[in-house]
């Protein structure tokens, strides 16, 4: 095992839309959003910080009122946004009165291109031309899992030799797709994706839970910024992985500032031991791909670099950073978890492997999982080889040519891709998803005995459990949540609500809330987010303010927060352009919420 240190860290201040701190508050906006002298339930309205890296939303009640408090600096922009309404704005300038009353009278969509423009990616995918219900389901599984698809930037029609070019790319980068599933969807993003107007079917019922709910999101980085998972500290702040550019943000969420630590430099080209393979859009420019995030008892950060195949140290307090190969031939390391015990443990998704990291001693152990098949054994054997041979050919993606996904004629079924990992509270046992084999395992913490369980939903992926030992699963393809009792091994699975009988959702992750047991769901198609109550069994949709919003895992804060990153790839395919930190307070700020007492 190689140890690498660095004595120091980058530290860059940045501030985000406010002068100095959220403690000194603007004012509070006040209004009514109507249509005509109706009210208008559920509307956002947002205020956005003079540089726009800083908003706050919040939803209009059963009558259409709102209330907004805002901290900060310079002149504000305030915007009212509903379906099926264009966007009102108006400039307000700081600072606020105690109360500044500004009501909104929002005007409907009657032009056909400009209402299909203002509806979520979910509307324009449900349009696109399936010839058969297997290249649909190769569709949703293999070409959903790093942007929305069917957004104002993936929607643009091109040539159909563009679009070929385009499903040739994200196979290099590990969309398992066969030769007749790959010329199937290249046909149907080329005529559904034609630049005509989708028609509106949509349907957003107003759900009065949300009325209290208050949204706040801080801009980082630049356009290339992929800011995947994002972990809460001890302290209360944000601290988001940049893939990309290798670099941890960490946000400081009372004061707005956020700062860049850089991670070691490593003997290693542009994209890692992934130097052969196209890497996302160009977008990706380091040598670690930093991508999952957990924080120990002791305060220190434990880090996936999936590029490098290491695994990185992070302490908070001094900065330093230490890095552990476990050997290049252990490929995408990829979501992390922390037991009981204090031990690490990932999963190693390019390889079928679980990893168990013991920070006491400094040691790795690799479990390599069952396979599904012979051809899964060969592949997962030669694969490092394969990787090693193409980094003679820089972003050339020779390993396409040996790529047993398609001459085998099996797809996404070549990878089985152990994704999400948890550990129960009860047992300690070690539980991950196999995302394209549609399995759930368990390991033995102590003995390492591994169990498998074939999933009743497809595309098993980041799986949380809850305090009880039920083990709660987001299926990515087939747009619903599963939970598996598992002492009685039964599955019991729910469907995610729709906003049209012909679209679907891709929930990427879920986490169960410490206290109240809810689950809550990213959709990541239809820029919402979910909250699913296990008692009365009911799903409470919130709309999202920023169109092209992506989040990854979700973490909980102690200020009664549910937080993730929004990191749709490339970041500038999101509405301004930046990726973001983003916080949803059910029951609005708690000190909001004091202050209305």
């Amino acid at each position: 095992m190689k140890l690498f240190r660095t004595g120091s860290a980058l530290s860059l201040p940045i501030l985000t839309g406010l002068a100095l701190s959220c403690a000194a508050q603007a004012g509070t906006l006040t209004g009514v959003v109507g249509d005509q002298g109706k009210p208008l339930a559920g509307a956002m309205v947002t205020a956005f910080s003079a540089d726009a890296k800083r908003r706050d939303t919040v939803y209009t009640d059963a009558s259409g009122r709102y209330r907004l408090n805002v901290d900060f600096a310079g002149e504000l922009t305030v915007r009212a946004r509903t379906p099926y309404f264009k966007d009102a704005s108006v400039k307000v300038s700081l600072p606020l009165p105690a109360v500044k009353t500004l009501d909104f009278s929002l005007e409907r969509h009657s032009v056909a291109a400009e209402l299909s423009d203002s509806l979520p990616a979910s509307a324009h995918a449900a349009v696109l031309p399936w010839g058969n219900h297997n290249t649909r389901e190769a569709f949703i599984s293999q070409c959903n899992y790093c942007h929305q698809m069917g957004n104002a930037l993936t929607r643009v029609p091109r040539e159909e030799s563009r679009w070929r070019d385009t499903v040739r790319r994200m196979e290099g980068y590990f969309a398992m797709l066969t030769n007749r599933e790959a010329d199937d969807i290249t046909k149907a993003l080329h005529a559904g994706f034609d630049g005509k107007p989708v028609p509106a079917v949509q349907h957003q019922p107003w759900q009065p839970q949300i009325a209290p709910a208050k949204i706040k999101e801080w801009v980082a980085g630049d356009a290339a910024t992929f800011i995947h998972d994002t972990e809460v500290g001890h302290d209360d702040d944000l601290y988001g992985m940049d893939e990309g550019h290798d670099l941890i943000w960490h946000l400081e969420r009372k004061t707005g500032k956020i700062n860049e630590y850089r991670l070691p430099d490593i003997d290693l080209p542009e994209g890692g031991v992934f130097s052969g393979v196209q890497l996302p859009i160009g977008v990706f420019n380091g040598k670690h791909g930093p991508h999952s995030i957990a924080q120990a008892k002791d305060g220190v950060f434990w880090i996936t670099n999936a590029l490098s195949s290491t695994l990185a140290s992070f302490d908070p307090v001094s900065k330093k950073m230490r890095l552990f190969d476990m050997g290049r031939t252990h490929l995408y390391p990829h979501t992390i978890r922390i037991d009981q015990e204090g031990i690490v443990w990932f999963t190693i998704v390019a390889s079928n492997e679980v990893g168990r990291f013991d920070p006491k001693t400094e040691k790795f152990t690799i479990l390599h999982l069952p396979e599904e098949s012979i051809w899964s054994r060969i592949s997962h054997y030669l694969f490092p080889y394969v990787l090693k041979i193409g980094a003679w050919f820089p972003k050339m993606n020779m390993h396409m040519a040996v790529n047993h996904a398609k001459w085998g004629f099996i797809g996404r079924h070549a990878f089985p891709f152990p994704y999400g990992i948890d550990v129960n509270p009860v047992d300690g046992s070690i539980w991950y998803a196999k995302l394209n084999a549609n399995k759930i395992g368990r390991i033995d913490a102590k003995t390492l005995a591994v169990t498998e369980y074939d999933t009743p939903f497809k595309g098993p992926r980041r799986l949380r459990f809850d305090a009880k030992g039920n083990l709660w699963i987001p299926a990515f393809d087939d747009s619903g949540i599963m939970k598996f009792d598992t002492r009685t091994a039964r599955f019991e699975t729910f469907r995610l609500p729709l906003l049209a009988h012909n679209e679907y959702e891709v929930p990427y992750a879920l986490a169960v809330h410490p206290t109240s047991g809810d689950v809550w769901i990213t959709s990541n198609l239809s820029d919402r987010a979910f909250r699913f109550d296990p008692k009365t069994r009911q799903f409470v949709s919130y709309p999202l303010p920023t169109k092209v919003t992506w989040l990854r895992d979700w973490v909980f804060t102690q200020d009664k927060a549910v937080c993730s990153s929004s990191s749709n790839l490339p970041a500038w395919g999101i509405e301004g352009g930046l990726a973001s930190f983003i916080c949803l307070y059910p029951d609005g700020e708690p000190d909001v919420a004091l202050a209305r007492k």
